[in-house]
């Protein structure tokens, strides 16, 4: 590995730009982790309306037992990483190398966007629509309506939903001149990442590089994706044994599920059919 020994070198570090976790807000926290890999999740049938009879001894009808499904999640993203920031290039690059700053750039640059990108890799996997077009600038808006009449005709509340969309995404949709005249996109910063709201949906622009399978964008609910973190574990070992200088170890134990009866929640648009 290649070190620079610097004669003059200024402590400030040329740091690279951060966006923080962009997932989140938009997850559903209301399964309990705790003391366990696995919860497991039921979802209920129900029964349907039938003619009353006013005569005989099943009036109401014939009485089925409810039956039930149950969806399994088991936590399987194990992730760890490990540094060592030796004392020597320490001190001969001004201090440029501080273990607690080193962690936190491990985290911003890459912890958090590998948590992101999986997320939004689940949310689309477990879409139960898929959408297939161009997108321009005259036909953007209309998009993003489609994708708002589809889940609710999947009876999804209003309050809850959220769209994380591409910049070139946002970018047509700016320039639909239909979007520029009907919509009611505001200011409030809510969530982070969050640009505004189209029709009161919080909108969230995410790099072009966490979606995969030419993803233009995804429309969610709060309530779709359970995404627990079982362990979030970070070090910072000053001198331990055998080396002279720091050791950075963090581990990250996390998953992401699609909740079986939400998927009519998740509405995915795509610029061309993936591979």
């Amino acid at each position: 590995m290649t070190q620079n020994l610097a004669l003059k070198y200024s402590s400030k570090v040329d740091e690279r730009f951060k966006i923080g976790s962009l997932t989140d807000s938009i997850i559903n926290n209301d399964f309990d982790w705790d003391g366990v890999d696995t919860v497991k999740v039921y979802s209920i049938t129900t029964s349907q309306l039938t003619d009353y009879t006013k005569t005989g001894t099943q009036r109401y009808g014939t009485p089925d037992e409810l039956s039930d499904t149950v969806q399994t999640m088991t936590l399987t993203q194990d992730k760890s990483f490990t540094f060592t920031i030796d004392k020597m290039y320490e001190i001969s690059q001004a201090g440029s190398k501080p273990s607690g700053a080193a962690l936190r750039r491990e985290l911003d640059e890459v912890v958090i966007p590998a948590v992101d990108m999986y997320r939004i890799s689940k949310l689309v996997q477990g879409a139960k629509t898929t959408q297939v077009s161009s997108t321009t600038k005259t036909n953007a808006y209309e998009q993003f309506l489609e994708a708002m009449e589809t889940i609710s005709d999947e009876k999804v509340p209003l309050t809850g939903r959220v769209a994380l969309v591409t910049p070139s995404y946002y970018k047509f949709l700016k320039l639909d001149d239909t979007f520029i005249k009907n919509s009611d996109l505001g200011q409030e910063i809510v969530i982070n990442g969050q640009v505004g709201k189209i029709d009161g949906t919080p909108v969230v622009v995410v790099p072009s590089s966490y979606f995969t399978d030419y993803v233009n964008f995804v429309v969610t609910h709060t309530s779709a994706l359970v995404a627990p973190v079982k362990l979030s574990e970070y070090k910072v070992h000053e001198n331990p044994p055998g080396i002279s200088g720091s050791l950075i170890e963090g581990r990250i134990i996390h998953d992401a599920f699609v909740l079986n009866s939400k998927k009519g929640a998740i509405y995915v648009h795509k610029t061309q059919a993936g591979s």
